[in-house]
């Protein structure tokens, strides 16, 4: 399969530079499915992804474990079409399956202040599951604001704004399969 890899990408007027490259993700996703594989054997997960952002993070994680699981989806948004988040967090889609006595895992691309994630943890919490893990691609630590425990992390990310493999901005870039930071805050 081929993929569009450019080293720059323009988004909404935007420039954005190469942050977390293709092969960094796949070697993360693959370690990542190998913990989720050891820590869940024999509990049957439920994955719950959050849309739009964590659907290709899902759908790699799933193919990276071997463990037998179910998936489902909530949706969710605190962004809108912005680069920071409104402070509000609103549900547009609950789950389909009942999580009661399951191990739930949520799966996330990206957790920044931890307003969406505390959230969705609580909602998680109040239909009596098993337990709750947290799995992110992306954790903003230095811009966690509403602290949530997250039990898996694939990149600690400095505070920036990120687009590409399923993170958008104004709902563009989902589609990259690299992760891009915006050219004005690269590192030098």
């Amino acid at each position: 399969m081929s993929y569009y890899l450019p080293e720059t990408v323009d988004c909404n007027g935007d420039t954005f530079k190469v942050f977390i490259t293709k092969e960094e993700i796949e070697a993360r996703v693959s370690l990542l499915g190998k913990k989720l594989d050891k820590d869940f054997e024999g509990k049957r997960p439920i994955f719950i992804g959050i849309l739009n952002g964590a659907f290709i993070f899902l759908a790699d994680i799933m193919r990276s474990v071997s463990i037998p699981c179910e998936v489902d989806f909530m949706k969710l948004s605190s962004y809108g079409d912005e680069k920071v988040s409104s402070g509000q967090v609103t549900e547009l889609k609950e789950i389909d399956a009942k999580v009661k006595g399951r191990h739930v895992v949520l799966v996330e691309d990206i957790v920044d202040t931890g307003l969406s994630m505390k959230y969705i943890v609580e909602r998680m919490n109040s239909y009596d599951p098993a337990s709750v893990s947290v799995v992110t691609l992306l954790h903003k630590k230095d811009a966690t604001k509403h602290e949530v425990q997250i039990d898996y992390v694939g990149f600690e990310i400095p505070t920036k704004f990120v687009l590409g493999y399923g993170l958008d901005f104004a709902q563009e870039g989902r589609n990259l399969a690299q992760i891009y930071v915006l050219d004005s805050e690269q590192e030098s």
